[in-house]
């Protein structure tokens, strides 16, 4: 516990993080989710180790944010103390609802466990960075498709039998089709993709192999061929798009509940609120999802009405169609010593004003750090000396397009809202719109007074 991770690990209980507010720990519990009564004891465990703010990862990890070198191990004490235990080693994740999802076209998780295992015998976690990951995607209800990864095993059926389809470096719109096989053979490929990348350092990934190297992977014997792989690009089974963790989701007893935190992000004393509600209502686990959000399950149709309605009233997110569930924004100032910009205020004047026009995802980050979303967003709003910069089409590192001060980067925003809506065709979206416009449209734009 006294050497603590550097930026860009994963910071696990046992490594924290050092950030602009303090040190953040990254949990995962192994059994998937918690009870209720977990969960608010870990949330006091926050507030009493750390500044109380809790988050759900894009990828559905729990942080605790501002911990210091004497409250970390206290932390770690109690997490021990409710027998929490949490994963380590390379992620290899299967999805919020996995093994309990009627529309599932397999189980992910015997597969993940040995996955897990093989990784483990081949003694591959050392070798691997801290952000090299698999995802075993069973289909369903929820997909994993949104969360990119090395290596991607996806669920599909062929004559009556299920097979794997394996992909490597990506999402499931962008990564790349390598072959369809069974159990041991999805594995086997899935391992084999890893020992690669570790044979390219600690700073690789899948996306850095070869060629020749992806081409000898293809030759693994399929079921079909290559060549007649089944299209799962953005697709569960049945060609269903891809559903935000918000809402309700039937299950074969009972409902699941996916209620979102705003931003990733909700203090210690909302959770347990909330969680205090969940328990009087009759939930069994609470998991983790990705998406930023948390599913509750074991509820039926009017405990998970009134479940809805006190998280509402929590500020949580209840409707998929929220426009914050559009927008990543870091904690920035004042909660993070190295934010420019009040980024969860400047979010909120915008989703309350500019609701209508949030068709993508608009990055606010406190710094050009990017935290929050490190990929590309159509829009990001970036805190640095010079004010809140205006970003286009790519992350929070790239050179701005245009300025203004930090304090009025929300009305700035409302500028480009408003020519979108001037210039957009009948049937567009925004963010075709935006293409239309260009960066140097939208920075004259986002500049006027």
């Amino acid at each position: 516990m006294n050497a603590f991770s550097r930026r860009g690990a994963c910071p696990a209980l046992a490594a924290p993080m050092q950030t602009g507010d303090g040190l953040l720990v990254r949990l995962n519990p192994i059994a998937g989710g918690l009870s209720p009564k977990l969960l608010i004891g870990l949330a006091e465990s926050a507030l009493r180790h750390g500044n109380g703010i809790m988050e759900i990862t894009a990828r559905g990890s729990l942080q605790l944010r501002g911990l210091t070198p004497d409250s970390a191990p206290l932390l770690a004490t109690e997490v021990d103390a409710l027998g929490i235990a949490v994963r380590t080693g390379v992620p290899v994740e299967t999805g919020p609802l996995a093994g309990i999802d009627p529309q599932k076209v397999a189980d992910p998780r015997p597969l993940a466990e040995r996955i897990r295992a093989a990784v483990e015998e081949a003694g591959l976690t050392q070798r691997l960075g801290p952000k090299v990951s698999v995802v075993v995607d069973g289909g369903g209800q929820l997909t994993l498709d949104a969360v990119t990864a090395d290596v991607r095993l996806a669920a599909t059926r062929i004559d009556a039998g299920v097979r794997w389809l394996v992909s490597v470096a990506g999402d499931g719109q962008n990564a790349r089709p390598l072959v369809t096989v069974e159990d041991d053979a999805a594995r086997d490929i899935a391992v084999a993709v890893l020992r690669m990348v570790a044979e390219k350092g600690r700073e690789a990934h899948a996306r850095d192999l070869s060629e020749r190297q992806l081409k000898s992977l293809e030759s693994w014997h399929s079921v079909p061929p290559p060549s007649v792989l089944p299209d799962m690009s953005g697709r569960t089974e049945g060609g269903a798009k891809e559903l935000r963790p918000i809402g309700t989701f039937n299950l074969a007893a009972a409902t699941a509940l996916g209620i979102g935190l705003p931003y990733g992000s909700m203090p210690a004393d909302k959770i347990i609120g909330l969680a205090q509600s969940a328990l009087a209502l009759g939930t069994t686990e609470i998991r983790l999802a990705p998406g930023r959000a948390l599913l509750f399950l074991g509820l039926q149709s009017a405990a998970c009405r009134s479940l809805q309605h006190a998280a509402t009233t929590l500020g949580f997110v209840t409707d998929p169609d929220d426009p914050r569930t559009r927008i990543a924004a870091c904690p920035g100032t004042p909660a993070c010593a190295s934010g420019r910009i009040a980024t969860r205020d400047i979010a909120e004047t915008i989703a309350a004003e500019n609701a209508d026009i949030l068709d993508f995802t608009l990055h606010i980050s406190g710094c050009a750090k990017g935290c929050a979303h490190p990929g590309k967003a159509a829009l990001t709003l970036v805190g640095g000396e010079n004010g809140a910069g205006l970003v286009v089409n790519a992350t929070a590192k790239a050179l701005p397009a245009g300025y203004r001060p930090g304090y009025d980067a929300a009305r700035g925003i409302s500028r480009v809202a408003a020519a979108i809506r001037s210039a957009r065709l009948p049937g567009e979206t925004a963010a075709a719109c935006l293409t239309r416009l260009g960066a140097a449209g939208i920075a004259e734009a986002y500049r006027q007074e």
